[in-house]
């Protein structure tokens, strides 16, 4: 069985859905620290030939509270409404924008203030949408040690789980040693994505923007043989 392991992203990036579409299973985690450096509450889409940020606003909290422990803020249901002109204003040209919109959204309607549950929703649908049927693991459900950290702990739900290939994106190179995985029977394999290009309106390309903007110019179709293009060394 093949697994992959992802922290919660907010309308990831191709990658994210490039591993979802490859393992047999993936666990997203929800009972680890939310950090404000990733991608988890914020992505990029194109704004006037620039990528531009869009951001879930949270509650002011600590720092080291897990994601499911984080809220939007109070002013997001108002705020959304900003964000969803964003995206319209940014998009309505595009050639698949009345397929899309409507789906994304569908996600920020989603009548939740849990930071994790708001952004698995959002994962899910979009899953829906691309028809990647890959069963989606809580990590919370798993039963470990979560005092175990990094390494360790990826093995320790990779032994849980029963997975044979344990798959990461490429980013992971540095910080996974494949003989240490092998050592408990687990091969540890990475996912490298290929050149990905289509076009964006008459502007040069920016890549690695947010799946809206995949979505918003090419067809599911082609977003499906986009989903395999990538290498596993």
């Amino acid at each position: 069985m093949k697994l992959a392991i992802m922290q919660p992203y907010f309308f990831p990036y191709i990658g994210y859905f490039q591993l979802l579409k490859t393992v047999d299973e993936f666990v997203i985690y929800d009972n680890i620290q939310f950090t404000k450096k990733g991608w988890i509450h914020r992505n990029r889409i194109l704004v006037n030939e620039a990528s531009s940020f869009v951001t879930l606003p949270l509650k002011n909290d600590s720092d080291y509270l897990d994601i499911n422990d984080r809220r939007l803020a109070d002013s997001f249901f108002q705020e959304k409404k900003k964000l969803l002109r964003r995206i319209e204003g940014a998009y309505r040209n595009a050639p698949y924008f009345h397929d899309v919109y409507p789906l994304v959204k569908g996600c920020l309607d989603y009548d939740d203030s849990n930071l994790f549950n708001f952004i698995f929703f959002s994962v899910k649908k979009i899953m829906n949408f691309l028809s990647i049927n890959t069963r989606v693991v809580i990590s919370s459900s798993i039963k470990i040690d979560n005092s175990l950290k990094a390494e360790k702990k990826v093995i320790e739900i990779c032994k849980q789980m029963n997975a044979g290939t344990y798959i990461n994106p490429i980013g992971g190179l540095e910080l996974y040693d494949k003989g240490e995985f092998a050592a408990h029977n687990i091969e540890l394999k990475f996912l490298k994505t290929k050149p990905i290009v289509y076009k964006q309106f008459n502007n040069n390309f920016i890549p690695w923007l947010s799946i809206i903007d995949v979505m918003m110019f090419n067809s599911v179709q082609y977003i499906s043989e986009l989903l395999n293009n990538h290498e596993l060394i």
